[in-house]
């Protein structure tokens, strides 16, 4: 069951500043930790490209449901009564009217506005949907992984007549599958350090000649032509790196080296990534300038987990959010950058 939360009361601000032990800069804590918060997975549509408002998982109500926040107030929205949402899916639509998410084993598209819920897609019988939600640029078409026991596969939902179609399938997990930018492609892990890429009609379906190693967060460029991702070479005592893989000529090139970074995040011309960096030693949110290699430490996140601190930028690369479990629960922070990166053009500018 999954309806509109109708005209739901706005929720005060719960907006905390403090200044970060490690470096003094100011950090606002966006969410209560007396409660749960989750941002959308890191190549999700989080923040409107006006920086007005932020969507995201609260579990106050006593289970997860879908929130916007307005960032100028703090004040929140209750945009959901759905039963098992996933908090890791909620993504906005190009035209940010609405939003999708997972709840149960169907995926829905509501409005903002408090509009009727529309079940777009419900899990073909013996399946289940696997953790991962990816909507094309367009919004036109929606990635999501189907699950049941010994198999995994990739399904490309068309939003407006909900038909689905099958462009892979496997014995491995399947997971994070993103639609590529400008293009009718889809990038998707398979089992533990494969990446694979397949097009929209399930041709070309193959493994990507990445670097030996484990693999961690993998994005797309914003114009689609090159992939991101974090590799953790087999020799431990090798630091964490920043690669990028074109796929159109099979190139892979080393990036940059990173402080243990567990996962990370690119600004909007991919100029600048913000990281959250696995040491225990020092368990700081970073930035890596890319031109020259050099990283800034932004503020401590001290997370339990340093694979959960799920970092963004807003689309204007002048602030960044995460999330982390620092005062107990999961919580949502964010920081201005604009002193320290470049403002980045969004559509709205255009």
């Amino acid at each position: 069951m999954c309806r509109a939360a109708g005209n739901a009361p706005l929720l005060p601000s719960e907006i905390q500043r403090f200044s970060d032990a490690a470096t003094e800069f100011t950090v606002f804590r966006l969410t209560d930790p007396a409660h749960r918060s989750w941002l959308p997975a890191s190549y999700g549509r989080a923040v409107s490209r006006r920086n007005n408002f932020l969507i995201y998982a609260n579990d106050r109500s006593g289970s997860a449901q879908a929130y916007r926040m307005d960032l100028k107030s703090g004040e929140s929205r209750l945009l959901t009564e759905a039963e098992g949402l996933a908090a890791d899916s909620l993504t906005l639509t190009p035209d940010e009217r609405s939003f999708c998410y997972v709840a149960g084993r169907s995926l829905f598209l509501a409005g903002l506005a408090g509009a009727r819920v529309k079940e777009v897609y419900r899990a073909a019988a013996g399946f289940d949907l696997a953790p991962g939600l990816g909507l094309s640029d367009d919004g036109l078409y929606a990635a999501l992984v189907e699950r049941k026991p010994g198999m995994d596969r990739l399904r490309l939902i068309a939003m407006r007549t909900g038909t689905a179609a099958t462009l892979s399938e496997s014995s491995e997990p399947i997971a994070d599958p993103i639609p590529r930018p400008r293009r009718m492609s889809i990038l998707y892990r398979r089992g533990e350090n494969d990446l694979a890429l397949v097009n929209f009609d399930g041709a070309q379906n193959r493994t990507l000649r990445v670097a030996p190693g484990a693999l961690a967060s993998a994005l797309w460029s914003a114009d689609g032509r090159t992939i991101l991702y974090l590799n953790f070479p087999p020799d431990p005592k090798q630091l964490h790196a920043l690669r990028e893989f074109t796929p159109d000529s099979n190139e892979d090139r080393f990036v940059s080296a990173t402080s243990q970074f567990a996962t990370f995040n690119r600004n909007g011309d991919s100029s600048v990534m913000v990281g959250a960096s696995g040491s225990k030693a020092s368990p700081y949110v970073l930035l890596l300038v890319r031109s020259v290699k050099r990283e800034l430490t932004l503020c401590e996140h001290r997370a339990s987990d340093p694979r959960l601190v799920t970092t963004l930028f807003s689309p204007n690369s002048q602030r960044i959010f995460f999330q982390s479990d620092r005062d107990g629960k999961m919580a949502i922070y964010t920081m201005p950058v604009d002193r320290l990166v470049e403002e980045t053009e969004t559509e709205a500018d255009q």
